[in-house]
């Protein structure tokens, strides 16, 4: 969702709880805020599973009850996959996250004591103040076959990167070791090139083979090709 700078900032009123969460591998540390950007609370830490979101949805129950705070807005930046577990553990639970841009993080860290250091307790205060200064965005969370369709694109992309890395180096090694084998398969992923690739990738291997070597390999895989030409080189 796209709101405008004033949308967001009417968005953080006298009755919300401004949450920073720093986002870990395997704890998260917490910061509770007013609108004014006064801090309720200490820090507190939990556990990227289960039980530290139980624990963390406690402490969030508890704090709006001593503040009289009836609504909650909990930011986050978007720190790699480690987040996703606490977004839905939040949606489940209808507590709305935001988050914030780590590049706006890293800048505005050095307001409250002029230094650039990342600390545990830190992030979540910096965090916290851009959500009350509306420098956040709404993040759109896939569910149902929406999120099993992302699920499956990322999949395919990383499939597809491993892919052309795993071409190209089969392309240096026979730039290196088989300098002729593009001359008779342009194609190395060919069926006929793959047999040949993987029973006898040195030429030395082509010829202890033989033709006769060659067209079992093809016959016992059911390939009929004309061995003049390869078995020239």
């Amino acid at each position: 969702m796209n709101f405008t700078q004033n949308e967001k900032l009417n968005q953080v009123t006298n009755e919300t709880l401004v949450i920073g969460v720093d986002i870990g591998i395997e704890m998260h540390y917490a910061r509770a805020f007013n609108w004014r950007g006064i801090e309720l609370g200490k820090v507190f830490r939990f556990a990227n599973n289960g039980e530290g979101f139980g624990q963390f949805h406690a402490w969030i129950e508890t704090l709006a009850g001593k503040t009289a705070k009836s609504s909650v807005m909990v930011g986050a930046e978007p720190t790699g996959h480690y987040w996703f577990s606490l977004a839905s553990y939040l949606k489940d639970h209808d507590i709305r996250l935001v988050l914030v841009n780590p590049y706006h993080v890293k800048q505005c860290k050095e307001l409250d004591d002029n230094h650039p250091s990342k600390t545990d307790s830190k992030d979540p205060k910096t965090i916290s103040k851009l959500v009350i200064d509306g420098r956040y965005n709404v993040q759109y969370i896939r569910e149902g076959i929406y999120a099993e369709l992302r699920i499956a694109m990322n999949c395919r992309e990383r499939i597809v990167r491993e892919l052309v890395v795993i071409q190209n180096r089969i392309e240096r090694w026979l730039k290196i070791y088989f300098p002729e084998y593009h001359e008779v398969f342009k194609d190395f992923e060919a069926q006929s090139s793959l047999l040949i690739l993987s029973s006898t990738p040195l030429p030395t291997d082509v010829i202890k083979a033989g033709a006769d070597g060659i067209n079992r390999i093809w016959r016992e895989n059911k390939l009929r090709i004309n061995l003049i030409t390869f078995i020239s080189y």
